[in-house]
């Protein structure tokens, strides 16, 4: 199965939010990703708006060629703007107001009355719905049963090297793979980790961050696309 990389411009709009205004420009980040290689593009519209704003994303939606991945808490509001635009993919993340970033994956079994009709409603609309979950059996078995079509595997513990982790992720991964899902996996990969995720067979796309648009301020945004496709391909080769 081949791997492919989603490019997360949220911290572009980060920076340029910093002083208002419109510069640097997360559309311009996006198309720029995409020329250097990105598969597609992941955004993520918060309740806040603490960084990708509504209009970013329509701009997205109107002039990307690439699929647009749009990262959204399962509130009235988020559906309504997600079923207007239409984006390839939404992908459902728990969503705090005090969080820094999303810290852990939704509790997909203890909130089946809230998702299903989510689910049902942007997958009505010919959008995949993507739940981000943690490795863990309990939160695969019913992202299956919700009706979403891809989990999203919170690679958070594993960034933070914490004992087990990469075990617990090549056994979500098998049994999303098994129930039918497509499998996808993000949160604090880096050139330094990602070679072991990547090389799990079951995964077929990686979305990447806040680390690219970090290490991009030294080596710039194509270059560092680049060599996280070249280590992805690397250790998916390898594992053949």
């Amino acid at each position: 199965m081949s791997l492919r990389l989603g490019v997360n411009i949220d911290h572009v709009a980060t920076v340029r939010n910093a002083r208002g205004g419109i510069h640097p420009d997360p559309v311009e980040a996006a198309l720029l990703a995409v020329k250097a290689g990105a598969d597609g593009i992941t955004a993520h519209l918060r309740e806040d708006r603490r960084h990708i704003r509504d209009e970013d994303i329509k701009r997205l939606r109107a002039v990307l060629r690439a699929p647009l991945n749009m990262e959204m808490a399962a509130t009235e509001e988020m559906v309504d703007i997600a079923c207007d635009l239409k984006p390839h993919a939404c992908c459902i993340v728990p969503e705090r107001r005090e969080e820094v970033t999303t810290e852990g994956g939704l509790d997909v079994a203890g909130q089946n009355a809230l998702l299903v009709p989510v689910i049902r409603r942007l997958s009505d609309r010919g959008i995949r719905v993507s739940l981000f979950v943690d490795p863990d059996p309990k939160q695969i078995a019913a992202s299956a049963a919700v009706g979403a079509a891809v989990v999203e595997l919170h690679t958070g513990a594993y960034a933070h090297g914490e004992d087990g982790e990469l075990e617990r992720l090549r056994t979500a991964a098998a049994q999303a793979a098994g129930l039918g899902l497509e499998v996808h996996a993000g949160h604090g990969l880096s050139f330094g980790n990602v070679a072991p995720v990547a090389a799990i067979s079951q995964i077929s796309e990686l979305n990447i961050g806040h680390f690219l648009i970090g290490q991009a301020i030294f080596d710039g945004l194509p270059s560092v696309v680049q060599e996280m496709k070249r280590l992805m391909g690397a250790a998916r080769g390898a594992a053949l």
